[in-house]
């Protein structure tokens, strides 16, 4: 009776993760659509966009020469690199099914923040002038390089050093956003649609590791990581609250030209959507550390 016993808490666990992972996966894509339409397709959301991206100049010379590293490092060759990393990593801990899905999650977030960026539209509503023969920029390849190497780096690591791990990589994606729009690269909306982007195929992956799962892998509550998850969650709440009400204070200034604006509601306007973004990457990684112990558990079996 016991061993039934154990056998229905087991499929119901995985039951409830499945569903979670679904959710999840869901959930960020509806906000990837509502994040697209309000930043691209309404002429305030371009407006809010274009106020946080002329706010960089503010302060721009002090961290020109770090953001030009950060976003230097980024290349087609360094991503090659991190995902071999983060393959051999999995495979000497004898998980080849984690190390294909690893890949996966990177090269599958990458192609698609790609076929995104060059497939959607972008109207011209004449608030950026300056820019307006760019077109779409919406989602952030750099941002999507880091955030997926981020996730797939919590993946692969083991329990011990896999919260050190997350934020850390956490840090440096959100770091990588806020570098895009310092550098003037990338529009605020970018960055968060990136991890958006990175944070649905996470999911997935998620998903395909529970398929894969053997039946008799023991999952220890050891590994849940609880309070990490819940430090992440609160820190990225509250930097995506300090974000809301910077940008609902913008949004009561009269909807005047972008060069016409006094420093202060540009500086507001940057500084509100750095910590969107931050306050993004930091709930997304939550988001997958309160599952990964399930999709990853210790022993194999």
């Amino acid at each position: 009776m016991s061993c039934r016993y154990g056998v229905r808490v087991r499929e119901t666990a995985r039951g409830w993760t499945a569903v979670w992972l679904v959710v999840l996966a869901l959930a960020q894509a509806v906000a990837f659509v509502v994040v697209w339409r309000l930043a691209v397709h309404t002429q305030l959301g371009q407006w809010i966009d274009t106020v946080a991206l002329t706010g960089n100049r503010i302060g721009q010379d002090r961290i020109e020469g770090p953001v030009d590293r950060i976003l230097n490092a980024m290349s087609v060759v360094s991503l090659l690199a991190a995902t071999a990393v983060i393959g051999f990593i999995a495979l000497i801990r004898g998980r080849v099914a984690l190390a294909i899905t690893a890949t996966l999650l990177i090269a599958g977030a990458n192609v698609t923040t790609q076929l995104l960026k060059y497939g959607l539209p972008r109207p011209d509503f004449g608030v950026d002038p300056e820019r307006a023969f760019v077109g779409n920029s919406l989602p952030s390849g750099h941002t999507t390089v880091a955030a997926s190497v981020a996730m797939a780096l919590m993946l692969v690591l083991p329990p011990k050093v896999r919260v050190l791990g997350a934020f850390l990589a956490a840090g440096y994606a959100a770091t990588a956003g806020v570098a895009t729009l310092s550098a003037g690269w990338h529009r605020p909306s970018d960055a968060v649609a990136a991890y958006l982007v990175v944070g649905v195929w996470a999911a997935l992956a998620g998903l395909l590791l529970l398929i894969t799962q053997r039946e008799q892998a023991q999952i220890s509550a050891e590994d849940a990581h609880r309070v990490a998850t819940a430090v992440l969650g609160v820190i990225g709440l509250v930097a995506i609250g300090v974000s809301a009400l910077a940008l609902a204070w913008l949004v009561d200034l009269p909807r005047v030209a972008v060069g016409e604006l006094t420093r202060r509601p540009l500086f507001v306007g940057y500084a509100g959507s750095a910590a969107g973004i931050v306050g993004t990457m930091a709930v997304v990684t939550a988001l997958v550390l309160v599952v990964v112990h399930r999709l990853v558990p210790r022993h194999k079996g």
